[in-house]
């Protein structure tokens, strides 16, 4: 093993399952709760701007057609990559599974040889740790190549059979105040399934382009701020959060402590500034990063009610990058999670939009606890310049 002191994403692949479900067959695939339509459904989807998603469910019968380990190795195998992996990185939000880990149930469906597997737990931002994990692995030397993925299959927690039916009121509330969404109902329609996959070298790939990877910081601002994402635990009137295993077993059902819940009102006055304002202040200082520097801009955003926030958080800061700049593909494949950066790079990488020497800046957040993350990309062709 040796290093070259840089690291390139050489390939990239991405798995949707299924054909893509449009705004009117939602709950065709997922159900209705308690038999009705949602009334919730056409507002949020108005804010979140997302017209098609792909979900890993049999639209005939509600069965499951690829679990999160089948998803993510599917877009592995999409890589095509010729010999052996040395290691193996995959983050997800929801493993099949508490243990064992999700990598190494990657791994054994993949079925090949022994090779180091690590996975990195978090929300949107487990796609982004795995991938720093190979760029690292492959920039010490330690690994001539690695593999990261990034993947969810958040539809086999979305069907109608686990919710109950919300109360009227709630409906009335959002009505009034579109950001103000239910717990559970709310999620089920941002939320959809995926897997994507990159090889990192420590050469660009022989042929057409790749992209350098110049630097990926991630930034937790955990020290200060309380849970806002969180599922399998409660949080308590402390703001502190009780995890499952202090719950009696017959309490879990009861309490719906293993559902994804959200608190919106601290999501909408805290995500923008703590996961993206924040990380980028630190870069504009520590790596003197300018809006010259950028030819795209690749946001993760959940919804596009946060495009107006982001952009307003730019001009505030002083790093204002234009919309024509901006790639993201939200509204064709959903809000993806901790995969929506691959999928998002691989589109833009297969397009044939992309010059060598252009820079990309992507950027990750996750509410779970406020964690931002800033990736820094230049394309390359063959020759590495």
């Amino acid at each position: 093993m040796h290093s070259s002191g840089k690291a390139y994403i050489t390939r990239s692949a991405v798995f949707l399952p299924n054909a893509p479900v449009g705004n009117e067959n939602i709950e065709n695939v997922l159900g209705m709760i308690a038999g009705k339509p949602s009334r919730a459904r056409r507002i949020i989807l108005r804010n979140n701007g997302i017209r098609q998603r792909y979900y890993a469910i049999d639209p005939n019968t509600g069965e499951t057609t690829h679990n999160n380990a089948q998803l993510t190795a599917e877009a592995v195998r999409g890589l095509k990559v010729v010999g052996d992996i040395d290691c193996l990185v995959t983050g997800t939000t929801m493993p099949d599974q508490l243990m064992p880990n999700h990598g190494v149930m990657v791994h054994g469906e993949l079925g090949i040889p022994a090779c180091e597997v690590v996975s990195t737990a978090g929300i949107c931002v487990a796609g982004i740790t795995a991938l720093k994990y190979a760029y690292l692995a492959v920039l010490s030397g330690q690994a001539n190549n690695a593999v990261a993925t990034g993947s969810e299959q958040a539809s086999a927690v979305l069907h109608a059979r686990n919710f109950e039916a919300e109360s009227e009121h709630r409906v009335a509330e959002l009505e009034s105040n579109p950001e103000i969404a239910f717990e559970k109902d709310f999620l089920r329609w941002m939320l959809s399934d995926g897997a994507g996959a990159f090889l990192v070298q420590n050469q660009p790939e022989k042929e057409g382009l790749s992209l350098r990877i110049e630097w990926i910081d991630i930034l937790s601002q955990a020290g200060n701020m309380g849970a806002c994402m969180y599922a399998g635990g409660e949080k308590q009137e402390d703001g502190s959060l009780k995890g499952w295993k202090e719950f009696p077993a017959d309490e879990w059902t009861k309490r719906s402590v293993f559902s994804v819940k959200q608190d919106v009102r601290l999501l909408n006055e805290s995500v923008v500034y703590q996961t993206f304002g924040k990380s980028l202040e630190r870069v504009m200082h520590t790596r003197g990063l300018t809006p010259a520097n950028v030819d795209w801009f690749l946001p993760h955003m959940s919804s596009e009610y946060f495009r107006r926030p982001i952009t307003d958080c730019m001009a505030s800061t002083g790093f204002t990058v234009p919309q024509e700049k901006w790639f993201t593909n939200l509204h064709t494949k959903g809000n993806t999670g901790s995969a929506a950066i691959y999928i998002m790079i691989d589109e833009l990488f297969k397009s044939g939009k992309l010059k060598a020497g252009e820079r990309l800046l992507c950027f990750i957040p996750e509410s779970g606890r406020f964690t931002g993350s800033l990736m820094y990309l230049t394309v390359v062709d063959h020759a590495g310049k």
